[in-house]
């Protein structure tokens, strides 16, 4: 939700900075996650003062171009090159002087440098509409009408405003806060309890409100009085629908809400300001002069604001007039009943939907408006008044016209809840005594008043804005948003229950696993278990039959169950990259699901189920970039290497499974598996084009997921410690021919097979394919340590084992020494 700093200004005057009040209304539970600067336009026209071409002439060398001395207002006038044709002398223009940076309407930012053109030097610009954002013509400069002070800046002349927008991570509860006034609301409370100030909270008046004594000319039937508990409108006759002015397209623009006209952004400024949404008809085509408030006949066609066809649901409450429907009630318009430009007479409504209905038809319309954002969360149904009146005086005041009477059909009134609040109680959930004059200014700041009290407790009323509060718990939590969080002290006790159930083995090889990613500089990351429908459509390797699809799904991003944590894995990747890391090192313990097939079990647990998952992804360079080391990119063998690394620390030596190989399989290309009973348990690949082209990744990146339900029940081998060798190991390497399906891991296992006693290791130091090899080929060089626990070896033995390991490997793969 983005809140504007000018326009919350008018309801809570104060001189913070956008830091401080951010930090004020994140510490109230409106966590700020971004603060953006908005200028009404793009760069605020920083530098761009206003000139006046004091002489013309043509340029000597060029029929196009002409010379111009500019006045803006210092000692000597600038010299400007210019090359449009409707440059005169005596114009009022815009200048940009050497140094200003220009924000054009398309096309990248440039800096105004001192330039020689065709030979004679250029000391500025002078602007056209394009270059500066101000619209989108080529065709000439600006020429500024009237008499415009000289040396003035281009700023104040286009009258461009700044402002500092809020994004508040608004959370389902505070539907309260969803409004600049209830923003402003807390701000107030949190500047007087907090910071001991005596701010009034500007409410916008309606004192103005005045009628032409007429009932509207609309009817008003509520035909489910349960799915619209309260339905308020009124006509207003004679209005001349046109653009908005200046202030109020500036108000919509900073939140990213684009103006359509005076009628339907007065209604949008309304809803933006105090919460309560609204909708404006052209009353002359409302057929019957009627508005019925009913549900709708299941697959009734009906088009929206969009143009869109919808099918609605028999649960869909709309909107209609006596022929058909005009509005999806508190979720979006419909096509055949909005304000145009010819309208004259407007119906404007202002209704109180039951928060269940609203978001059971937008989630099955797959719609979520700035309406139904609000009224899923449930409105108050005690502001429809005064919100249209508000409403009303201002069209009236953008677009003139007659404001009828009120049609208010509210057949069952919702009063205020009263809680009672034990000071104890408050003071035990705190854990600090709080004085109680201290309470009741508090919860009175945000509008709980006091209705009663004694010695032990404290009646309030709860606003019916507040829709969250319905328990004494929820009171304290009103109260402490305001006190302060930070204002209850930690005590210098601390209690402790220490557990004594077992700790589950799969938390011990986790936390084992993290630690040593986390100190060889991987990132942990945590992400939704809900997954795109689109991955599902996309890509062949996701077995559809097998995917949970969620019945009443978020959105089509939350539609799914993941079966892997691959897809999350490359959203993390495109998400750095795009915020400029291109070195990646992330890993994640997260839970897949599918369905169990063939089980037709009636107990719901019995026909899914879940598996814990380890997911390793690296992308970019190995390390740093220093002075010490040439950078490295990471690559297959990197991270194998990291996963038996991670093995090991877990006792579990990959080299005793059985592997398995794949040139393409689950997105990626060189798979290798291992296997446990013939089931894969650790996966490692390259992640193959088509994944990295649908994600928009231009760099390699290699991914490995492991099955940690496995791993729990991978037997461990024991560490065993035993003195360091007395005698010294030998080495010796051999330079092998062999084919190219021959894997280093074949070689490995036969070498320990042949050689048991005195082999210590093998590894693999260079694998050449190439010049004077044939194509099948490829030659490793492998080196072997030797040892024994007894003796120093002698060359005698040393030359029978490996004459012993290359007649093994001349056998097994016709392998030929280089």
């Amino acid at each position: 939700m983005k809140i504007s700093y000018n326009w919350l200004k008018q309801y809570v005057k104060t001189n913070l900075t956008s830091e401080e009040v951010a930090d004020l209304l994140t510490n109230c539970g409106l966590e700020v996650e971004a603060i953006e600067l908005y200028e009404s336009i793009k760069g605020g026209l920083e530098g761009l003062l206003i000139g006046k071409v004091i002489s013309c002439e043509k340029h000597p060398d060029a029929d196009r171009l002409s010379l111009t001395q500019v006045d803006i207002g210092q000692t000597k006038p600038l010299s400007i090159v210019c090359g449009a044709p409707n440059v005169q002398k005596g114009q009022y223009v815009v200048v940009a002087p050497i140094g200003v940076t220009l924000y054009p309407a398309t096309g990248d930012v440039f800096k105004i440098k001192k330039t020689k053109i065709r030979g004679v030097e250029s000391e500025g610009m002078i602007c056209a509409e394009d270059e500066i954002g101000t619209g989108n013509s080529h065709d000439g400069i600006i020429v500024l009408s009237g008499e415009p002070l000289v040396g003035s800046l281009a700023a104040d002349y286009f009258r461009v405003e700044k402002d500092i927008v809020f994004e508040i991570g608004l959370t389902p509860n505070r539907s309260d806060a969803a409004s600049h006034i209830g923003v402003a609301r807390d701000l107030a409370a949190l500047l007087n309890v907090q910071q001991h100030q005596n701010i009034k909270l500007n409410y916008p008046t309606v004192d103005n409100f005045h009628t032409n004594g007429k009932q509207p000319s609309i009817h008003v039937h509520v035909k489910d009085t349960k799915a619209c508990p309260r339905y308020t409108g009124l006509c207003i006759t004679g209005v001349t629908v046109k653009e908005s002015p200046l202030w109020l397209k500036n108000r919509l623009n900073a939140i990213n809400v684009r103006p359509v006209n005076n009628i339907v952004d007065a209604t949008q400024y309304v809803l933006f300001e105090l919460g309560q949404p609204l909708h404006a008809f052209d009353a002359d085509k409302i057929t019957g002069e009627s508005i019925i408030v009913k549900k709708a006949a299941d697959q009734t066609p009906f088009i929206t604001l969009d143009g869109i066809e919808r099918k609605l649901s028999a649960n869909d409450l709309m909107i209609c007039n006596t022929a058909e429907p005009m509005c999806i009630a508190g979720v979006f318009g419909g096509k055949g009943s909005g304000i145009t430009a010819e309208s004259t007479n407007v119906f404007l409504e202002s209704a109180y939907f039951a928060p269940a209905g609203i978001r059971q038809t937008a989630k099955y319309h797959g719609l979520k408006t700035d309406a139904s954002f609000r009224y899923e969360r449930g409105c108050d149904p005690n502001i429809t008044i005064y919100a249209i009146k508000r409403a009303a005086i201002l069209i009236q005041e953008l677009a003139g016209g007659e404001i009828s009477e009120i049609t208010d059909c509210y057949p069952e009134p919702v009063t205020n809840r009263k809680i009672t609040l034990n000071y104890a109680y408050l003071n035990r959930l705190i854990g600090k005594e709080i004085e109680k004059e201290m309470v009741k200014n508090v919860l009175a700041s945000i509008e709980l008043n006091r209705v009663s009290e004694t010695d032990d407790d404290l009646t309030v009323s709860i606003p019916t804005n507040k829709v969250d509060v319905t328990r004494p718990a929820d009171v304290v939590e009103e109260f402490l948003r305001i006190y302060g969080y930070n204002h209850i002290e930690v005590g210098e006790k601390f209690n402790y229950t220490r557990s004594f159930l077992p700790q589950s083995p799969l938390i011990a090889i986790q936390e084992t696993i993290s630690d040593y990613l986390s100190n060889n500089g991987f990132y942990q990351t945590i992400n939704n278990s809900l997954t795109k429908i689109e991955y599902v459509e996309t890509f062949d390797f996701i077995d559809a039959s097998q995917v949970i699809s969620l019945l009443n799904p978020l959105s089509r991003d939350l539609q799914y169950m993941r079966q892997t944590l691959l897809f999350n894995s490359l959203e993390n990747v495109i998400h750095n990259l795009n915020h400029g890391t291109t070195d990646i090192k992330l890993y994640e313990f997260g839970t897949v699901y599918c369905k169990n097939k063939d089980v037709n079990e009636a107990d719901v647990t019995k026909q899914f189920s879940e598996q814990n998952r380890l997911s390793i992804c690296i992308s970019g360079k190995i390390q740093a970039e220093s002075w010490q080391e040439k950078q490295t990119d990471v690559n297959f063998y990197y991270l194998k290497n990291i996963l038996q690394n991670v093995m090991n620390r877990l006792n579990i030596p990959l080299r005793e499974f059985k592997t398995v190989t794949h040139v393409i399989s689950g997105g990626m290309n060189n798979v290798l598996q291992y296997m446990y009973n013939d089931t894969p348990f650790v996966t490692i690949g390259t992640i193959n084009d088509t994944l990295l082209k649908y994600f928009d990744i231009h760099q390699s990146v290699f991914y490995a997921e492991v099955d940690r339900d496995i791993l729990g029940m991978l037997p461990k081998k024991r560490p065993l410690y035993t003195e360091l060798n007395r005698f010294p190991e030998v080495s010796r390497d051999l330079a092998l021919l062999i084919d190219k399906k021959i894997t280093y891991k074949e070689l490995e296992d036969l070498a320990f097979k042949t050689e048991k006693k005195h082999l210590k290791s093998v590894n693999l130091f260079d694998v050449y394919e190439g010049k004077n090899i044939e194509e099948s080929k490829k030659s490793y060089a492998i080196r072997f340590i030797l040892f024994d626990k007894e003796k120093t070896l002698t060359n005698e033995e040393i030359n029978r084992i490996m004459d012993k390991l290359i007649a093994a490997y001349q056998k097994e793969f016709d392998a030929k020494l280089r």
